[in-house]
C-alpha cells in the first residue's frame, strides 16, 4: 500500500483526488493538507508520495521540502514553468533517488491530443492553440497550452519547418495572442468550461483541428492515480504523463 499525502486537499482537484486515490487499489491517502497546515504532516503520517494541487506561488517550496525529506512528488499545480523545473532538476542532484513527476494535464485524452499535435505539426504551414477554462483559473495560458506549444515548436524545428506565416503589423491589444516558441496561444476564460483546448492547423486548401474537452474533473482522475502509482519508480524529473502511459 502506497501512502499518499495530498497538498491542497480542500480544493477542487485536491478533494476529487483524495476520493479517487482512496478508491484505487494499492493507494491510501494518509494526510490531507491545506492552507495553514504544516508540511510536517507529510512525514509524521508516513507518506511516501505527495500530490501537489496548491498554487504556483508555493508549489516549488512544497516540492523542495518533499525532496529534502525524501518524499516523491507529483505536481499537478498549473504554472510550474521551465525555471521551476530547472530548479527542481538542480535540487535533485543531491537526491537522485527521489522522483518528481510534473504533469501539465492528467487527462488521458489531453495527453493524446498533445501527442497528436506534435505529430501533425511539421505537416502544416500554420498552427495556433486556443485553450478554454473556467474564469476561476488564476494563470494564463494553461500549462497544457504551454506544453502543447513547446511540443509543436520542437517538432517543427526538428523537421526544419519555416516560420509560421503572419502578415500582422498592428496589434496594440494583443488580439494575436501570446507567442510561445513562435506558436500563437489564445486563452479564453468563461463560465461553463472546465478545461478545453483546440489546436488549429492550416495548409493550402485545407484545415485540420484537434480538440479535447474535459467536462468534469473526474476525467483527470485515472491520470492522477497512474501518476501517484508510478512516481516512486521514476527517480529524477519527469514532465508529462507520456512515459507513465507508455507513449
Amino acid at each position: 500500500m502506497t501512502r499518499v499525502a495530498v497538498l491542497g486537499a480542500k480544493g477542487r482537484m485536491g478533494s476529487e483526488s483524495v476520493r479517487a486515490i482512496n478508491a484505487a487499489d494499492g493507494l491510501e491517502v494518509v494526510a490531507e493538507i491545506d492552507q495553514g497546515d504544516s508540511l510536517d504532516l507529510i512525514t509524521s503520517s508516513g507518506a511516501e508520495v505527495a500530490l501537489d494541487f496548491t498554487q504556483p506561488a508555493v508549489a516549488l517550496d512544497n516540492v523542495t521540502w518533499c525532496v529534502e525529506h525524501g518524499v516523491h512528488v507529483v505536481v499537478g499545480t498549473s504554472g510550474f514553468d521551465d525555471d521551476r523545473i530547472a530548479a527542481v532538476r538542480s535540487l535533485l542532484g543531491d537526491a537522485p533517488s527521489t522522483g518528481v513527476l510534473i504533469v501539465p494535464n492528467f487527462s488521458i485524452g489531453a495527453v493524446l491530443m498533445m501527442r497528436f499535435a506534435e505529430t501533425a505539426a511539421p505537416f502544416f504551414e500554420s498552427v495556433e492553440v486556443i485553450e478554454m477554462h473556467h474564469p476561476d483559473k488564476i494563470d494564463a495560458p494553461s500549462g497544457t497550452a504551454v506544453r502543447t506549444a513547446e511540443l509543436i515548436a520542437s517538432a517543427r524545428e526538428a523537421a526544419g519547418s519555416a516560420a509560421l506565416p503572419d502578415a500582422t503589423t498592428s496589434d496594440p491589444d494583443g488580439a494575436r495572442g501570446a507567442k510561445l516558441g513562435g506558436v500563437p496561444v489564445h486563452s479564453v476564460r468563461a463560465r461553463g468550461f472546465v478545461a478545453s483546448q483546440e489546436v488549429l492547423f492550416g495548409g493550402v486548401g485545407e484545415s485540420f483541428t484537434i480538440r479535447h474537452d474535459s467536462h468534469d474533473r473526474a476525467s483527470f482522475m485515472p491520470g492522477v492515480v497512474a501518476a501517484v502509482g508510478a512516481v516512486s519508480g521514476r527517480p529524477g524529473v519527469t514532465v508529462g504523463l507520456d512515459a507513465v502511459l507508455g507513449l
